[in-house]
């Protein structure tokens, strides 16, 4: 039996408060840490990135961010930071931001090694799923949320998996920390500092975040001080949320202004560690009657804006059956269908999915104008001239024909048996073997060699998942993938294999590979799966044709194609069916199964894969 990889070791990170510009004093430190008890994996910042004052970062100033953006300076290990606002915030950022077009989750790289994550999203950080709002309550433009931010991670919140990291501006004033007594719902408030329980500067907006998101950690800034709350439970949710505030970066107090966590991603945890309470665990500070918040003190919202979200992600509406029936749906609008089908409260509209496509702004699309104006990176007009196709990366294209886009009409939904954030996971129509699965970006993208790296990272947790499954069975993956310059939607096909034929599945491929007149390109045949890959995804180029295999073993079988070369393409299947002795299922369409028997397999592969499901 093959031995079970080792469990890597959780990702090690940093978070830093308020770092007013002073980023020579914050790396200073940072490097200091990652020399004694490092190496880091990544930096946070949280709180307000830039200098409050109009001078402290103007050019020239001593210890400026110009240093680094310009080159002068180094930044010591990865960086994100969400504070994009301050005086001479809007300059420094300009540059960034006119370069940039359209969503980037994962951050927009000022310079080397130092990110902005810029208004709201999700985005994988070393297995670990990270959440932000970036900016501060106010009335709009630079530094600010946007409606539309908020709204996007209601949206996330409706979805399945556990959020590791929700990273916000401020502190924001837990309901718990009123009055007296000490202890409220079990949270110890007589060692709280004076600075978390003064409500100034309380914004509701991310208290309702916290809730609905449910993160297992929400980090935060600008009150001056360091504080970790007591861990606390989650209304519907099995895992527990700790609260992390820090300190301004070189405060006079010498309050901590870093920390280092290193949290397992919940992807990889065990149901017993996401269920587990630490017998410090309170009550959530949500649970608490809406009578004890000091509403007097607080901010508030406007009376026709309470409790009310969005129209681009009203969930809540939605369920209570509430329509706005002239306005467009944000779902349909962008990936060309929408989950609740007629009963939808929100206008499905076939034109305005062509505009979207084309990089027509979605407000204007739905509103008629856009309140961002100029700074806008999307098209406020209909005509062809003005609206462009989105680049790849960007786009949720919509392929009305093609069988793996789950927005098709004619996709077969009753064969998936799990969705990711970039892949889902299908078993095979005709399949060659029982539980012979199908990994499938959730985009339309024509191999998944061309998948960014975020969803590199899923594809590695499904194969880690797939593995313990088969492995439980006892048999091995093999993976294959057939690349044409004619694909449409990539599929890698896993085709599960006895753990006594693995060894035989290297040389049967090398036997058809002699008869049909080739030899293979060895991929990293000293190195692991995982190097395996990103070698070959180095060395494929988007306009060739190629078939690979990944062995039970780790490296990786390729051949190039000519563009002028027929080469088979059930080349895969047609290997494993000899392997397996199945030459008569070496063709999918000898293997069809009827809708209930394919209902039937879907469902006793789901039991038996619930457990190592990486999107439960």
């Amino acid at each position: 039996m093959a031995a079970t990889p080792p469990t890597p070791a959780p990702p090690r990170i940093l978070l830093a408060g308020d770092a007013h510009g002073r980023l020579n004093q914050l790396f200073k430190r940072v490097k200091s840490v990652n020399q004694s008890t490092g190496p880091f994996h990544a930096l946070l910042c949280v709180g307000q990135f830039f200098s409050p004052d109009a001078e402290g970062d103007a050019e020239g100033a001593p210890g400026d961010v110009t240093d680094y953006l310009e080159g002068r300076a180094a930044v010591p290990i990865p960086t994100y930071f969400t504070g994009d606002y301050g005086p001479a915030a809007p300059r420094l950022l300009s540059k960034a931001a006119a370069g940039a077009r359209g969503f980037a989750p994962g951050g927009i790289e000022i310079c080397p090694n130092l990110f902005w994550l810029r208004g709201s999203n999700r985005f994988t950080l070393h297995g670990l799923s990270v959440v932000y709002l970036s900016g501060k309550n106010g009335p709009g433009g630079p530094g600010c949320y946007s409606q539309d931010d908020v709204d996007a991670l209601r949206a996330l919140a409706e979805e399945p998996g556990i959020v590791d990291l929700f990273l916000t501006y401020p502190f924001f004033f837990i309901i718990l920390f009123l009055p007296l007594p000490a202890m409220v719902n079990g949270a110890d408030t007589s060692n709280v500092p004076n600075q978390v329980l003064d409500p100034h500067g309380y914004d509701p907006v991310i208290a309702e975040l916290v809730a609905e998101i449910k993160p297992r950690y929400h980090i935060a800034g600008t009150k001056g001080v360091f504080y970790s709350r007591e861990p606390y439970v989650n209304d519907s949710a099995a895992h527990v949320t700790r609260f992390i505030g820090l300190a301004n970066v070189g405060n006079k107090e010498k309050q901590k202004f870093i920390h280092a966590i290193s949290p397992t991603p919940a992807s990889t945890m065990p149901s017993a560690d996401i269920h587990a309470k630490p017998p410090n665990a309170t009550l959530s500070p949500y649970a608490a009657p809406a009578k004890s918040v000091p509403i007097e003190e607080a901010p508030k919202r406007p009376a026709d804006n309470t409790d009310a979200q969005y129209w681009r992600y009203d969930v809540k509406r939605q369920r209570q059956g509430e329509t706005e029936g002239g306005r467009l749906c944000f779902k349909f609008t962008s990936s060309g269908s929408c989950p609740r089908g007629s009963k939808c409260n929100y206008r499905h509209d076939e034109e305005a999915v062509e505009h979207y496509q084309r990089n027509v702004c979605f407000d204007f699309l739905n509103k008629g104008k856009c309140e961002r104006g100029p700074e806008c990176k999307f098209a406020h007009s209909l005509s062809g001239d003005t609206a462009v196709p989105r680049p790849h990366s960007e786009r949720r294209r919509v392929e009305s024909s093609c069988w793996f886009c789950l927005s098709s009409p004619d996709v077969e939904s009753h064969l998936v048996i799990s969705i990711g954030e970039a892949y889902y996971c299908a078993l095979a129509k005709g399949p060659l073997v029982p539980n012979h699965v199908l990994m499938i970006p959730v985009e339309h993208c024509p191999s998944t060699l061309m998948m960014p790296p975020e969803a590199e990272v899923e594809l590695g947790r499904y194969k880690n998942a797939l593995g313990k499954y088969f492995e439980k069975q006892g048999k091995t993956a093999v993976y294959f993938e057939w690349v044409s310059q004619h694909s449409r939607h990539a599929n890698l096909q896993v085709v599960p294999v006895p753990l006594s034929k693995a060894d035989a599945v290297n040389k049967i491929f090398h036997i058809a590979a002699k008869r049909l007149g080739f030899e293979y390109s060895v991929v990293n045949p000293d190195g692991g799966a995982k190097a395996a890959r990103e070698s070959l995804m180095s060395q494929s180029e988007s306009k060739s044709s190629l078939f690979y295999v990944e062995l039970p073993e780790g490296k990786i079988l390729m051949r190039m194609i000519d563009s002028n070369e027929k080469f088979p393409a059930q080349f895969g299947r047609e290997v494993l069916a000899g392997l397996l002795s199945m030459a008569d299922r070496a063709d999918w369409r000898n293997c069809k199964l009827s809708k209930e028997e394919e209902i039937q397999m879907v469902d006793d592969f789901k039991k038996g894969f619930h457990e190592f499901d990486p999107a439960e």
